[in-house]
């Protein structure tokens, strides 16, 4: 245990008496120690998976109902919990299938946990050794799917299982309208206990309740995404229901789906909550903001060096033109000086064609003085030779130099980055990208521009997904925020969306932004957090790369 930290009274007198005696400065050193030490214990644990996934992944949980036929109607005579592994496929117990395999006159059923209606189903494949059963709807329906979960389920890892607890419904009195309407399934959470094993098939032993009914349900980790088939849970010497609870784990149930065909999709990175990505995203970013900073500040400081040498090397060449002038006038002088004096001497001797030869040479030579002269740089002159020099090397701007440039036309490769990601069921493929400076994606989609930045708002089709995309051409950075929401946020937000137009390619700033403006409102329907962010880095590529997959 830490020592319990001290007064802060006697912390704060022993950094006023730092100036006294050193004694007192290992004092305070000591009390900033144990300060920290205090802080960081005191600091809250790393956050968990956000409730969002748990309740997305229980959108692909269902109720398996066996239900007879009479002259009355329809009669449920047992139930249990199944979820779906393909929009039509589904995985439960095959315990929970056993009336059917006694009984032809029974019918298997399927009520989801959400829409309007149940429908009617057919087994697929049932495997009796390891308790797996693969059913299918009969009927024109599509169900959210379930993630898979590959990696390893570390001992005392969180796990929810979600499903249809019988001695809920008895609680709440429903009847056979309540277990055939369709409606959110129970959650409880628990934590994986020991990692033992039950003797006939490879199980995680768990203590998240589960109840009769229960089975066939997943069992989730903390990013929403299945683990294991809830099967069944110790009892106690008096007979009653205790607090461990056995789920066939993925070992089993791998194969099982390869066995009957089934390309589930599946997940093995490592569960981490969006506050801890946001965490991270912000330490990444300060830490980019001072890089980039320290290399502005080297470019900016060899830029100047740059402009200094410039502006030296333009006064030291105007300094030789200058010498080199004044230079050549001295020693025209000194000619014309020789000719003057050879052409009297020659008048003198009355060789009069030699006196005027020098007489004429003695001119020229006095022309070239004043040519020379007064065509020598100036003082003035040298100065702004300088300063000219010094301006265009500042104009020439350093490759280090960071500049707007990026944001350009252009065609790029955007690169999935995982380390900046939070996946859970999306593919990670890379994503090709056109792009424009006026917000257009491929020649044909328009994003919208709000508070200086470019997003579009998508809703695949057929899917309760919808996806947030940004692109930030400064940094050339493709985010896509993915929602994985129920059938009335889904409704809700397909009918805001008919509310307005989305604007063809190069409309204009004013259109972009009336777009932006636009997308506010279905903003406003979304959860407070998404349950999954892809994070791209995106690079020139050829032109020849495909256009980007709009429904990514």
């Amino acid at each position: 245990m830490p020592r319990p930290l001290r007064n802060p009274l006697a912390c704060l007198h022993a950094r006023l008496a730092l100036l006294r005696a050193p004694l007192a400065l290992l004092h305070t050193i000591a009390c900033a120690l144990v300060m920290a030490c205090m802080l960081q214990m005191a600091a809250p644990a790393p956050a968990r998976a956000d409730s969002g996934d748990i309740n997305a992944a229980a959108r692909s949980v269902v109720r398996v109902v066996i239900v007879m036929r009479d002259a009355s109607g329809y009669d449920v005579i047992g139930h249990g919990t199944g979820f779906a592994v393909t929009p039509t496929l589904i995985v439960t117990n095959a315990h929970v299938l056993a009336p059917l395999m006694e009984d032809g006159n029974l019918r298997l059923g399927v009520v989801p946990a959400q829409g309007r209606t149940g429908y009617f189903a057919r087994i697929v494949r049932v495997s009796n050794n390891v308790d797996l059963a693969l059913i299918e709807l009969t009927e024109n329906a599509s169900l959210p799917v379930s993630t898979l979960y590959t990696g390893r389920v570390e001992d005392g890892a969180d796990v929810f299982a979600v499903g249809y607890p019988a001695n809920v419904d008895e609680a709440l009195g429903q009847g056979l309208n309540g277990l055939v309407s369709p409606q959110a399934p129970v959650k409880s959470r628990g934590q994986v206990s020991g990692g033992r094993s039950s003797s006939q098939f490879d199980t995680i032993l768990h203590t998240a309740p589960i109840g009769a009914g229960n089975s066939g349900g997943p069992l989730l980790d903390a990013c929403g995404r299945v683990v294991g088939v809830n099967s069944f849970g110790t009892i106690s010497d008096n007979g009653s229901d205790s607090e461990f609870y056995f789920a066939v784990s993925m070992r089993e149930l791998a194969p099982f789906l390869r066995k009957a065909g089934v390309a589930a999709h599946t997940n093995a990175l490592p569960c981490q909550s969006l506050s801890e990505f946001d965490a991270d995203e912000r330490t990444r970013q300060l830490r980019d903001a001072a890089a980039l900073q320290s290399r502005t500040e080297a470019a900016a400081v060899e830029l100047r060096l740059r402009a200094e040498r410039a502006s030296r090397r333009a006064e030291l060449e105007a300094l030789d033109q200058r010498e080199t002038l004044v230079g050549l006038a001295g020693l025209m002088l000194v000619l014309m000086v020789l000719g003057a004096v050879g052409g009297m001497h020659f008048y003198d001797r009355e060789e009069r064609e030699q006196g005027t030869a020098c007489a004429i040479f003695a001119v020229l030579c006095f022309v070239g003085i004043l040519a020379a002269w007064f065509s020598r740089p100036t003082v003035a002159e040298i100065e702004e030779r300088s300063a000219a020099a010094e301006r265009a090397a500042m104009a020439e701007t350093p490759e280090k130099l960071p500049t707007d440039s990026l944001i350009d036309k252009g065609h790029f490769l955007c690169r999935f980055k995982p380390e900046r990601s939070r996946v859970t069921v999306s593919a990670t493929r890379d994503v090709p990208l056109n792009w424009s400076p006026v917000g257009c994606v491929d020649e044909r989609t328009q994003y919208g521009s709000a508070n200086g930045a470019w997003s579009r708002i998508e809703m695949a089709e057929g899917e309760q997904t919808i996806s947030v995309k940004r692109y930030d051409p400064q940094v050339r950075t493709l985010s896509v925020d993915r929602y994985l929401v129920d059938l009335s946020t889904m409704e809700a937000v397909r009918k805001a969306r008919k509310l307005y137009q989305a604007p063809a390619c190069g409309a204009g700033q004013d259109a972009a932004m009336q777009l932006g403006e636009d997308q506010q409102a279905i903003r406003a329907l979304l959860p407070k957090m998404p349950n999954e962010r892809l994070v791209y880095g995106c690079e020139p590529a050829p032109r020849s790369k495909e256009p980007a997959d709009q429904d990514q």
